[in-house]
């Protein structure tokens, strides 16, 4: 077993302090991603760095109508909390999605957002991938790859991001708050994940020791009609094989507002700009949102095993966006 440092922080500032004074520390947040990459030996960190006694378990309502959520909020009480179900339901149908009871008990919001891909390959240090070991190769690109990505891979890496949470988090415009060295910053959720290109071990934009210190919910899309739809391969306690979230506004018979993600398509959340620009104007109608899912997924390039995602997230697509704008149609 590989030893390592532990460290309990008391404060941001403690705990970025002592990650940039420790080469090779990792935070720990609930560990559930974390604790498992370490008995697989794909994380053999040389410093643990303790954030669970952080205050950054609160949620608090913001003057403009926004939500803040603390990052170490567990993922069973951020679906659970009134004002996530009743105004941004797509982040509480997402959460509720992943993982089992028992683990989102114990997930945080943060440590959601910066779980690692479960690509078989990235988990078997016998295996060539260049996310855990850049140079290797890339397995699954010629090996199994029924769960792969279709949309902006590379051939350095073909996996997909695990999270339901982060998927929802990007159609709603959510806003991600960091906190380093430098000092504090925010980022869209929906560019804070990375495409692989020819960096794929770089997941994320985070800077190397920032934390991620919460998640800001927008007034802006507060209250509209939102909704998460995962496929998969079992009814519970299991990836999605293709997901999306939703939120669409109807004014005077078009769509105002439309914001579109879809989950284990790609190496990140993958925000449907092109669908939403075609809808934005548009009669919320059958075609017109054909028209906009086909539009977004022309862009897939499927691999040997996994061209059925495409007609799959297309279905999903086209059911959540009809059923958030049925009232509107009648």
């Amino acid at each position: 077993m590989k030893t390592f440092d532990y460290v309990r922080a008391a404060s941001v500032e403690e705990a970025a302090e002592a990650y940039a004074a420790r080469p090779g520390a990792r935070y720990l947040g609930g560990g559930t991603n974390l604790v498992d990459l370490m008995k697989l030996g794909v994380e053999r960190p040389a410093a643990l760095v303790d954030l669970t006694r952080l205050p950054l378990d609160a949620v608090e309502e913001l003057p403009d109508g926004s939500l803040r959520v603390g990052a170490m909020v567990r993922n069973s009480d951020l679906a659970a909390l009134p004002a996530v179900r009743d105004r941004w339901p797509a982040l509480s149908q997402a959460v509720l999605a992943g993982a089992s009871g028992q683990l989102r008990n114990a997930a945080t919001t943060g440590g959601n957002l910066l779980q690692r891909t479960r690509c078989p390959y990235f988990q078997d240090v016998t295996k060539p991938c260049n996310k855990r070991e850049p140079g290797s190769g890339c397995g699954a690109r010629e090996g199994v790859h029924r769960d792969h990505a279709v949309l902006g891979h590379s051939a350095q890496c073909v996996a997909t991001h695990p999270s339901d949470m982060a998927v929802a988090l990007a159609a709603l415009d959510a806003r991600v708050e960091l906190y380093g060295v430098e000092g504090t910053r925010e980022v869209a959720a929906a560019d804070f994940h990375r495409l692989p290109g020819d960096r794929p071990d770089l997941d994320t934009e985070i800077r190397p020791g920032e934390i991620v210190t919460g998640v800001v919910l927008p007034a802006s899309t507060a209250g509209r009609p939102s909704a998460y739809r995962k496929a998969r391969d079992r009814a519970s306690y299991a990836f999605a094989l293709a997901s999306v979230a939703a939120v669409v506004r109807v004014e005077s018979g078009v769509v105002a507002q439309a914001g579109i993600a879809f989950g284990a398509l790609a190496h990140r959340p993958w925000r449907a700009r092109r669908a939403e620009g075609a809808l934005v104007g548009a009669a919320p109608t059958d075609d017109a949102f054909e028209h906009a899912v086909d539009l977004e997924l022309a862009a897939a390039e499927p691999l040997r095993d996994n061209a059925y995602k495409v007609p799959l997230a297309r279905a999903l697509a086209l059911d959540v966006l009809t059923r958030l704008t049925a009232s509107a149609r009648t």
